[in-house]
């Protein structure tokens, strides 16, 4: 049954309302699926925090340092097709033990063996995708046991585990200092290995779950125009919140000269503040609708992202990069309040598919900022290219805004 635990009452002793939020769902798999995105998403996007050492010890050009940390972020896309598949065939909670396992053999593996050439790195980069590809399996592990009317605050706390990123910011360039960069791929190995264990011992598949279909079937919805206008709006959201994460690092060191460590220190806050706004970004969709949160989320992340193409110091470039970051993930989570209105049936292949959309969309930033410093001298042009993109998006959803409110079948407000 879909019944939570660890609910408390009221203070005055009555139980809490049939349709509260703590009382519609599994609490434990919830957190069990916030703890196992987070770690996923912290060693993810590992080699952004990582790439000033990486580049300064292998002596990486621009081009290859964007290619290196936006790596990770296609084979995630990729790999979150996949992922989305499997949760449909054998549930979320196998599917996402698998992955969890593949990624501290290969941490591991890369420890031992000592990275020590680029192409090593991107080899790296196509193990950690598969940590970036437990947003399709996260996400519907939680989102199962929730009803329609509170699948916005489900898949946004379930999705604030892209908090993992600050994790990363903050720890790994100062580990890396302290005992050298690959030595931070052993260490990862130690969380990682308690979160597994505590998403074996928590995590439950919800009841639930739709019946397996045929491998044809998984793909039936790409013959709808929703789902590529879901796919492409998440691309811009997501993508910017991941391509900026992976990428600041490197920004923040080659554009103001700061120390490893405290461009990590900046990323970090750039990062928590995207982090912290994914389930208010679900709860606001909840509440105002998803097309009304993306279209207010896209005019700021539009504005934000050309405003830090010319912005002339340090504080002018932070400021900035928390709106866009506090849009991006306000953005996050509202689309993800769309898709099961739209896909309840199909939202664990949605799930992977949105998913893959976003990690393009973030490979697409992470890459093109590398390619026109080297190109240009400047990250100005491809902050640009994504504002543009963001403004598109807006332009987008305000083309379907009307047929959605009228086609959609959902009790929940869109």
């Amino acid at each position: 049954m879909a019944t939570a635990f660890w609910d408390g009452e009221d203070k005055a002793g009555s139980a809490a309302p049939a349709t509260s939020f703590w009382k519609a769902g599994h609490t434990p798999t919830l957190i069990a699926a916030f703890l196992y995105f987070d770690l996923a998403f912290m060693v993810w996007v590992l080699l952004g925090p990582l790439a000033p050492s990486i580049a300064e010890t292998l002596a990486l050009t621009p081009a290859e340092k964007g290619l290196m940390v936006a790596t990770p972020t296609l084979a995630g896309a990729l790999l979150r097709v996949v992922n989305g598949l499997l949760v449909d065939r054998i549930g979320p909670k196998l599917s996402g033990a698998i992955s969890q396992v593949i990624v501290i053999a290969g941490l591991f593996t890369a420890w031992v063996m000592d990275v020590d050439s680029f192409a090593g790195t991107l080899a790296l980069g196509v193990i950690l995708g598969f940590a970036g590809a437990s947003f399709a399996i996260a996400l519907p592990l939680a989102s199962r046991w929730y009803p329609p009317e509170h699948q916005g605050k489900a898949m946004g706390l379930a999705g604030m585990g892209n908090s993992g990123t600050v994790l990363a910011s903050l720890f790994a360039p100062g580990l890396a200092r302290l005992f050298g960069w690959n030595a931070v791929l052993g260490l990862a190995c130690i969380p990682l290995s308690i979160v597994f264990i505590t998403y074996m011992l928590m995590a439950k598949d919800a009841p639930n779950a739709p019946a397996p279909k045929k491998l044809v079937d998984y793909f039936q919805p790409l013959k709808q125009a929703d789902a590529w206008w879901l796919m492409a709006f998440y691309a811009v959201t997501f993508g910017g919140f991941v391509g900026l994460a992976a990428s600041l690092p490197i920004y923040f060191t080659d554009q103001f000269g700061l120390t490893p460590v405290v461009a990590g220190y900046c990323t970090a806050g750039c990062v928590f503040a995207g982090s912290l706004v994914r389930p208010m970004g679900g709860a606001l969709a909840d509440r105002i609708g998803g097309i009304r949160a993306l279209m207010t989320v896209y005019v700021v992340a539009a504005l934000a992202l050309a405003g830090v193409a010319y912005a002339p110091t340090l504080a002018a470039a932070l400021g900035l990069f928390v709106l866009a970051m506090l849009a991006l993930g306000t953005g996050n989570g509202s689309v993800f309040q769309l898709v099961p209105q739209r896909f309840q049936a199909e939202i664990g292949v949605m799930t992977g598919l949105v998913g893959m959309a976003g990690g393009v969309g973030g490979f697409y930033l992470a890459s093109s900022l590398g390619l026109a410093k080297q190109l240009t001298g400047s990250f100005a042009p491809g902050f640009l290219i994504f504002a543009v993109l963001a403004a598109a998006a807006f332009i987008g959803i305000a083309l379907v805004k009307g047929r959605w409110r009228a086609n959609w079948n959902t009790a929940a407000r869109i």
